[in-house]
């Protein structure tokens, strides 16, 4: 039983929860993450390590309220314990000083980024962070991002902050003004596939993490494979991250529609018996 220790709301719908979990806050590193189940009875699904903090013992995550099992450990309050905690579990993110790079990142995205940034500021990078959103109310670690990058660069669909457009309308701004040695993109698939295809035209090489296909994240359950390069990869074990010019997006956007249905009137069930 990990131990919430405070909880914050981003939005609605978007929660920053604090928890104790000393042993993975001393051996987490930038990619990780674990996986979590809310009940005896509850789902098993990952969340990635938005940060640690090794001398309190804690690991923050972020969590978006989509489904059922989302939606169990948003309403915990502080002091509530999430019933398990696995991890770290995942391919660390490789670091290094690569030169400049830009982190794209678009919605929830944005906490995975946090300590992949952190880590590659570090490394003595030049990091430019773009951060894309729907709306300005949407727009989550910003203030966290600029204390770890050189510059950070907001886009939101509607233009009610920083600048309209798309995440791959700033990443070529970049791309256009100066040099880019690397490219890391976390966010929506479909994001994912157009920051690839983009990076692909200026030859920038570009990693992808993957993390919202994963279920079982231990490889056994296989509902996480995806095409690398024309080789099948499983992304809770071989990733979450991967070459993204390799990625077979299409594939992947076809397979995350699958269950569509079925979470679909798992969440109504829900609702029906509890009411959220």
């Amino acid at each position: 039983m990990n131990k919430i220790i405070s909880k914050e709301y981003f939005s609605e719908r978007v929660i920053k929860f604090v928890v104790e979990a000393p042993l993975i806050a001393k051996s987490r590193k930038a990619g990780h993450f674990v996986m979590v189940r809310v009940g005896k009875k509850g789902e098993r699904f990952p969340l990635t390590i938005a940060a640690a903090d090794v001398e309190r013992g804690t690991i923050t995550l972020v969590v978006q309220r989509m489904g059922v099992s989302s939606s169990k450990l948003c309403a915990l309050e502080v002091g509530d314990s999430i019933t398990d905690l696995v991890g770290p579990l995942g391919q660390a993110t490789h670091i290094e000083n690569f030169g400049t790079v830009v982190c794209a990142c678009g919605g929830v995205g944005t906490a995975p980024m946090m300590p992949i940034v952190t880590a590659l500021k570090k490394a003595g990078n030049r990091v430019i962070t773009v951060l894309a959103a729907r709306n300005k109310d949407l727009v989550i670690l910003e203030e966290q991002m600029r204390e770890n990058s050189d510059e950070v660069i907001v886009m939101t669909d509607d233009g009610s902050y920083g600048s309209k457009g798309l995440v791959t309308n700033g990443v070529e701004m970049v791309i256009n003004r100066e040099k880019v040695d690397l490219c890391i993109t976390i966010g929506p698939a479909i994001m994912m596939k157009f920051v690839s295809q983009l990076t692909k035209k200026y030859d920038v090489p570009t990693v992808a993490s993957l993390n919202t296909i994963m279920v079982d994240g231990t490889g056994m359950c296989g509902a996480c494979r995806v095409t690398v390069g024309g080789k099948t990869k499983f992304v809770c074990v071989d990733g979450p991250e991967f070459d993204a010019h390799q990625v077979d997006f299409d594939e992947m956007l076809m397979r995350l529609g699958g269950y569509r249905e079925m979470e679909r009137e798992a969440m109504e069930r829900s609702i029906d018996k509890t009411g959220v």
